[in-house]
């Protein structure tokens, strides 16, 4: 009787041990996790041009989830976003369908050597850290987007779209443009915004979502444009100790 007392009290103490040792390499994991958790958003704007433009307007997507939350709009009605020029006029509208930045801008003058092959370029950029985990799997229900997202369409990712089990889309949204230019003037604009979660346990784990918008137009423009937008969602690893989006 005594070696039977012994042997449960052995494998009790056993269990006792083994049970201790999960939670507290879990409670570990999901300290770690939370400790390092990094959520950001990283946006840029490029405005591209081979001629002089002048008496611009443009009326900018900004990047906003559904509820009409964008991380970005505190910098540019602070001015913040990094490479906006001095004699740029930029005013926030919110359309009720989509946020909008309205940029007036007297004319763009190239710098002598400007070509087709190498057109002057204006970079906007900003990146910014978000309160909450960003929803990296289904930002275009969750997460800024460039609205409004029209005829979204699945397509097959590009092999470098990236890790895990990516999921890809084209879709258009719009944009509007007046200002002067020669007919044969080119000028292109993207924009672009990335979510990204990271983390170390043990080694270094994310996950991310990638959104851009692009124009090309010719010549003198006065209306709404199209733009074609391309998104590459669930990119990178989801097997956290918590729920992860």
């Amino acid at each position: 009787m005594d070696k039977i007392i012994k042997i449960s009290l052995g494998l009790f103490i056993v269990i006792i041990i083994a049970f201790t040792s999960v939670v507290a390499y879990r409670v570990a994991t999901e300290t770690a996790y939370l400790d390092s958790l990094s959520s950001t958003y990283s946006y840029k704007f490029t405005l591209s041009t081979d001629s002089k433009v002048s008496n611009v307007t443009l009326f900018i997507p900004v990047p906003a989830d559904p509820r009409g939350y964008s991380p970005i709009v505190a910098g540019y009605s602070a001015r913040n976003i990094a490479g906006i020029p001095d004699d740029w006029t930029v005013t926030l509208y919110d359309t009720g369908k989509a946020t909008m930045v309205r940029v007036v801008i007297p004319a763009i003058n190239p710098p002598a050597g400007t070509s087709a092959a190498n057109p002057f370029t204006l970079t906007l950029s900003s990146d910014m850290k978000s309160g909450t985990i960003i929803n990296t799997r289904e930002p275009v229900n969750n997460s800024a987007m460039f609205y409004p997202v029209r005829n979204l369409q699945p397509v097959t990712c590009a092999v470098s779209a990236g890790k895990g089990n990516p999921q890809c889309y084209r879709y258009t949204s719009a944009l509007y443009a007046d200002y002067e230019a020669a007919p044969d003037a080119s000028v292109n604009i993207t924009s672009t915004i990335v979510g990204r979660n990271s983390w170390k346990i043990f080694e270094t784990g994310s996950n991310e979502y990638a959104t851009a918008t692009s124009l090309h137009m010719t010549g003198s423009r006065h209306g709404w444009e199209t733009m074609t937008g391309s998104l590459a969602s669930g990119n990178g690893t989801y097997d956290t100790p918590l729920p992860s989006t």
